[in-house]
């Protein structure tokens, strides 16, 4: 009844959070991440039953006004904590988004192992006892001795299911993330792409056993940082688009194959590139290498006050939106993150 109750408990949890999931979406501090694999969400405490006195009829003695709670205010009346784990925000996330799951273009290449109940043995645990084959030996041994077809089985009659270890191969997979960290780009975009990109993980992680994640920041020139650095970065001065791609470019050709890898970059920026010239080396090294090697490349685009957005538009008046394996969004403040990432994901490469 306990467990009933607690799945019951956990389902109505899982309803409020669907149901303000835009909002948890789009302010990435109302999530504490909690280890590796669970997320606290704040949300506001369930509303407890409890008994109030009545104006009718009613048994009972002592003191109390209609309408008043019976007995003092439970704990929780505020905001609390809800753990999740990274897989269940995920399928709220696909569920609520609609995003189709992923068809990977890469081979099988990360190894992973599973048992397989395929076969029975003579030993076994109780919980795995295979009655139906039990029941068949005994009757088996009972008619070859001429006994009566009452079924009492002994220690040989018993049959257990037993396993095998299987071999699987999952998909492999990496992201790219490339932002852009010139002096245009401030704090509150940097904690737009820190948000988007936690659910972008938590989506892709949910589609992929094995998956690694790569960060180049960019201004004039490209570097590969750690998460930490990606974050944290400040820089000043102008912005070099084609630098960031052609360490992308590099990063692909060394580590990743795209007959053995699924791959997906995403690149934020503002939209400010230095030159026309270097939009056009940009447009080049992504129409020509990166394109036909991944999955998928997005582009977001976080509006700023001192950014011209400009290369949105180039890359839409380059390649148009049909092209499939470009995917592009723009991110005017957090609350266009919900779409952005259904931009991203929802064609499901």
């Amino acid at each position: 009844m306990i467990d009933q109750d607690h799945g019951r408990f956990r389902s109505i949890i899982k309803g409020r959070i669907k149901k303000e999931l835009q909002k948890y979406v789009s302010h990435g501090e109302m999530l504490v991440r909690k280890g590796k694999d669970k997320v606290a969400i704040q949300m506001p405490s369930i509303d407890i039953p409890r008994f109030r006195f009545s104006s009718g009829e009613t048994i009972g003695q002592g003191p109390g006004d209609v309408g008043e709670e019976l007995g003092p205010a439970q704990a929780g009346e505020k905001a609390q904590e809800h753990e999740l784990s990274l897989p269940e925000l995920a399928a709220l996330l696909g569920e609520e988004l609609a995003l189709p799951a992923i068809e990977p273009r890469g081979k099988k290449t990360i190894q992973s192992h599973a048992d397989r109940y395929t076969s029975v043995a003579h030993q076994g645990p109780a919980s795995l006892r295979h009655l139906r084959r039990t029941f068949r030996e005994t009757l088996r041994r009972q008619s070859a001795q001429g006994e009566s077809p009452i079924f009492i089985p002994i220690k040989k009659d018993m049959r257990y299911r037993s396993w095998k270890t299987e071999t699987l191969y999952e998909n492999a997979a990496v992201i790219i993330y490339i932002m852009d960290v010139s002096g245009s780009m401030g704090d509150a975009q940097k904690e737009i792409v820190r948000t988007e990109a936690f659910w972008i993980d938590t989506w892709l992680r949910s589609q992929y056993k094995g998956l690694e994640t790569r960060y180049i920041v960019h201004d004039a020139d490209a570097r590969e940082v750690d998460e930490e650095t990606f974050f944290r970065t400040k820089e000043s001065g102008g912005t070099l688009i084609s630098s960031a791609y052609k360490l992308c470019e590099k990063i692909i050709h060394d580590h990743y194959s795209p007959n053995e890898w699924n791959i997906y970059p995403f690149h934020f920026s503002d939209g400010d590139n230095w030159s026309r010239d270097d939009t056009k080396i940009s447009i080049e090294i992504l129409e020509k290498s990166i394109l036909p090697q991944v999955n998928q490349f997005c582009y977001g685009q976080v509006d700023s006050p001192h950014g011209t957005g400009e290369f949105h538009k180039d890359l839409l008046g380059h390649f148009g939106d049909k092209n499939t394996s470009l995917s592009m969004s723009r991110i005017r403040d957090k609350e266009d993150i919900y779409q952005s990432i259904k931009d991203f994901l929802g064609k499901g490469k």
